[in-house]
C-alpha cells in the first residue's frame, strides 16, 4: 500500500532533462527511480543513504530499469559534507519522508543547501499524522508548519506547497541566494 505517488510529487517539483538531483535518505529508492527517469541519460541522480543493503537495492532496480545515470551513495545526511557530494553541485535535492526520523534536522537542511546551487530547489514530503500507526509514531511527526521554520530559518524561501496524497504534504523551497 502507497501513501504517496513519488511520480505524483516528482511532476509537480518542476524537474527537466539534465538535471542532477541528489535523494538524501533515499532508502529503497522509489524516488530516484523516477527522477532518473525524468532527468534522462543527460541528468544524474545521486541516492544517497546510510544503509549499504539499500544502496545495493537502489542499484539492482536501477540496473533492471536500464537506468544508469543512478549514483549511490553511502553517506551520513545528518552531517555537514556526509552526502560527499561537492559545494553548489545539484540542480535540485528531494527529502521525502527522512525528516520525521533525522535527530539532527538543522544539518540536514545545512548539507541540502550546501550541495544546492542558488536559486535552486528542494521537495520536502513528509507525513501528516501517523496514518492509523502505518506511519511515524505520533510524537515523531513534524507539522508542516515546523517543517517550514526549519528551512526559513536555514536560508529557504517557500515556493508553493504541492499535493502529495491524503497522508502526506509536500513543500518545494528555493535556496535564497548568497
Amino acid at each position: 500500500m502507497s501513501f504517496t505517488d513519488p511520480q505524483n510529487n516528482i511532476d509537480q517539483f518542476d524537474l527537466d532533462k539534465g538535471m542532477i538531483v541528489a535523494d538524501l535518505g533515499a532508502g529503497i529508492g522509489s524516488y530516484s527511480i523516477v527522477i532518473a527517469k525524468k532527468v534522462g541519460d543527460e541528468g544524474k541522480v545521486y541516492a544517497v543513504e546510510v544503509q549499504k543493503e539499500l544502496l545495493s537495492k537502489i542499484s539492482h532496480l536501477a540496473g533492471a530499469e536500464h537506468l544508469f545515470n543512478v549514483e549511490t551513495v553511502w553517506g551520513d545526511i545528518e552531517k555537514i559534507g556526509g552526502t560527499k557530494l561537492g559545494d553548489a553541485s545539484v540542480d535540485a535535492v528531494v527529502i521525502s519522508n527522512v525528516l520525521f526520523q533525522t535527530e539532527n534536522k538543522d544539518n540536514l537542511i545545512k548539507e541540502a543547501y550546501r550541495i544546492l546551487r542558488d536559486g535552486r530547489k528542494v521537495l520536502v514530503i513528509e507525513w501528516i499524522d501517523s496514518a492509523g500507526g502505518l506511519g511515524p509514531l505520533d510524537e515523531q511527526v513534524l507539522s508542516s508548519g515546523e517543517v517550514k521554520d526549519i528551512f526559513l530559518k536555514n536560508f529557504f524561501e517557500l515556493e508553493k506547497d504541492i499535493d502529495a496524497g491524503d497522508n502526506h504534504y509536500g513543500l518545494i523551497f528555493r535556496k535564497k541566494q548568497n
